[in-house]
C-alpha cells in the first residue's frame, strides 16, 4: 500500500498544506485545528506513508461535516500524576488531542526522566509515529500505540476469522540518532498488510507460524496499552458519547528523556553505529539496493519528496478531488 505509485503527479508540499488547510477550515474546525492535522498528514506524505496522509482527508472532513466527529472539542485533563496525564479528547480525531498529550509526556519526561500521555475518546490518530517523533524532536525516545474499544471481539461471525490475521493497530517506536537517520520503527502490528490475504498468504500460517504468534501478541499488547490503559471503557460523559465517530478510540504516548540517563552524545553515537554497521555490513533484502534500518528510507523519501514534489498517485487524486468539489477548494495541483 506505500509503495510509490506507478504513475503519478507532483504536487508541491506548501501547496498541498495549505489545500489540506482549508478544506478542513471548510469542514468546520479551526485554523489552528486544520493546521495541525494537515501538517501531520503532509508529513506522512513526504515520507511515502501514503496510508496516512492526505489520501483521508476527504474521508476526515466528511466525519466533521456530517457530525461524527466534534469540530470544537474540549480537550482537558481529567488525570495526572507526576509521570502521567490523561485527557479527554471530547469526540474528535485523535491528531490534535494526541498532540496535546505528547506535549505533557514530553515535559514529564524532562522534569522525572520519563512522561506518558494518555487519550481516551477519540477516533482515528493516524501514524503512531506523529507522536513518537515528537518525542526524538525533544530529545526523547518515543513511543505510541492506539486502542479501540471491544478489539478483538468477532461479534459471532460465521466463519470464524483466522486468528492470524486479528487486529492491526499502529504501533511506533522512535530511538533519535546524531548523524545517521533515525530508528524509526512505525508500523502496525499484523505481520500482513491488509490487502494480503488469499490461499497463497493462507498457506504462510503454517509455513511460519512463529512469525503470526508474534504479532498476535503485538496486537494484543498495543490494544490493551493504547486503550485499556488510558480507561476508554470507562462511560464518556454525556456532551462526548455523542459524537459517534469518535468516542470508542485511545491512545498513549511514552517519552523517555535521553538526558535523564546518560550524556545523549553517547546514546547517539551507539544509535550511530548500529545504524552505520547494518548499512555497510549486511546484504540488502531480496529486491533492495541498501541494508537499511526502519526510519531510513523516510528519511530519503522525505529529502526527495522535498526536492521535486510529493508523488501523488490516483488514489490520492480521487480523494482530493472529492474533498475540493464538496468543499469548494481548488486543488494543489494544475489540471
Amino acid at each position: 500500500m506505500n509503495r510509490p505509485p506507478e504513475e503519478f503527479i507532483r504536487v508541491d508540499e506548501e501547496r498541498l498544506l495549505n489545500f489540506s488547510t482549508a478544506c478542513f477550515e471548510k469542514a468546520g474546525i479551526t485554523h489552528e485545528h486544520a493546521t495541525l492535522i494537515s501538517r501531520l498528514l503532509v508529513n506522512s506524505d513526504l515520507r511515502g506513508v501514503r496510508s496516512h496522509g492526505t489520501r483521508t482527508l476527504s474521508g476526515y472532513c466528511g466525519g466533521f461535516e456530517n457530525g461524527s466527529l466534534n469540530p470544537n472539542p474540549n480537550i482537558r485533563v481529567i488525570h495526572e500524576t507526576p509521570t502521567a496525564v490523561v485527557l479527554n479528547g471530547d469526540g474528535t480525531l485523535g491528531y490534535l488531542p494526541m498532540v496535546r498529550a505528547t506535549e505533557h509526556a514530553i515535559a514529564k519526561a524532562k522534569e522525572v526522566g520519563i512522561g506518558m500521555g494518555l487519550v481516551r475518546y477519540i477516533g482515528h490518530y493516524g501514524s503512531a509515529g506523529h507522536y513518537a517523533r515528537l518525542c526524538n524532536e525533544a530529545g526523547c525516545i518515543g513511543f505510541s500505540v492506539q486502542g479501540y474499544q471491544n478489539h478483538g471481539n468477532a461479534s459471532g461471525q460465521d466463519p470464524k476469522p483466522q486468528l492470524g490475521y486479528y487486529g492491526n493497530p499502529p504501533i511506533c517506536f522512535a530511538i533519535p540518532s546524531g548523524d545517521e537517520p533515525p530508528v524509526v520503527l512505525d508500523a502496525a502490528t499484523c505481520i500482513m498488510a491488509d490487502y494480503q490475504r488469499g490461499p497463497e498468504f493462507d498457506e504462510l500460517l503454517s509455513i511460519i507460524p512463529a512469525a503470526f504468534f508474534k504479532s498476535i501478541g503485538y496486537t494484543a499488547v498495543a490494544c490493551l496499552l493504547g486503550g485499556a490503559l488510558t480507561g476508554f471503557t470507562e462511560p464518556a460523559p454525556e456532551d462526548t458519547a455523542k459524537w459517534s465517530g469518535a468516542h470508542r478510540h485511545g491512545g498513549m504516548v511514552l517519552a523517555i528523556d535521553i538526558e535523564s540517563i546518560l550524556p545523549p552524545d553517547i546514546f547517539h553515537a551507539e544509535v550511530d553505529r548500529l545504524v552505520r554497521d547494518v548499512r555497510e555490513t549486511y546484504e540488502p533484502l531480496p529486491g533492495t539496493d541498501q541494508a537499511l534500518l526502519p526510519g531510513a528510507i523516510e528519511v530519503e523519501r522525505t529529502e526527495l519528496h522535498r526536492q521535486k514534489g510529493i508523488r501523488y498517485g490516483e488514489m490520492e487524486q480521487s480523494s482530493a478531488r472529492a474533498a475540493s468539489e464538496r468543499l469548494g477548494v481548488p486543488l494543489p495541483w494544475d489540471e
